[in-house]
C-alpha cells in the first residue's frame, strides 16, 4: 500500500487538487468582496477546498479500501464543486471566462478521481 500512497502522492492529482483549492480560495474572495456574495461562494469553498484535503488525507489510509473510500469522497466533493460553479454562472456571479476557466479545472479533477478509482478497484 505504501507504493501506492507514495506514487499518488507525487501524481498529477495530487498536484492539481492543491492548485485547483488555491483558484477556489481566489474564487471565494473574488466573490465575498467583489459581489457581496456569503452564501454560495462558502458552499463553493468547503466543497472545492475538501477534494484536495481528501487526497492529501489518503495518503495515511489504513488500507486500499480506505484509499479509495477517502478518494470516493473526494470525487463526491468535486462534483458538488461543478455544482456551485455552474449555479454561481448561471445566476451571473461568474463571467463566462472565469467560469470555463474553472470549469474546466473542476472538470479534469473529476475525469482523474474517476480514472484513479476505477484503477484501483481493478
Amino acid at each position: 500500500m505504501s507504493v501506492e500512497l507514495s506514487s499518488f502522492e507525487s501524481s498529477v492529482t495530487y498536484e492539481k487538487s492543491y492548485k485547483f483549492a488555491v483558484r477556489i480560495v481566489n474564487l471565494y474572495k473574488y466573490l465575498k468582496f467583489e459581489h457581496n456574495e456569503y452564501i454560495l461562494s462558502k458552499q463553493l469553498l468547503r466543497s472545492g477546498t475538501a477534494i484536495g484535503a481528501l487526497i492529501r488525507e489518503a495518503r495515511y489510509a489504513q488500507s486500499k479500501a480506505d484509499f479509495i473510500n477517502k478518494l470516493s469522497i473526494a470525487l463526491k466533493e468535486a462534483n458538488e464543486t461543478s455544482y456551485w460553479l455552474e449555479l454561481l454562472y448561471d445566476t451571473n456571479f461568474l463571467s463566462k471566462n472565469k467560469y470555463h476557466s474553472i470549469k474546466n479545472d473542476a472538470d479534469e479533477l473529476l475525469k482523474l478521481l474517476v480514472s484513479t478509482i476505477k484503477t484501483l478497484k481493478k
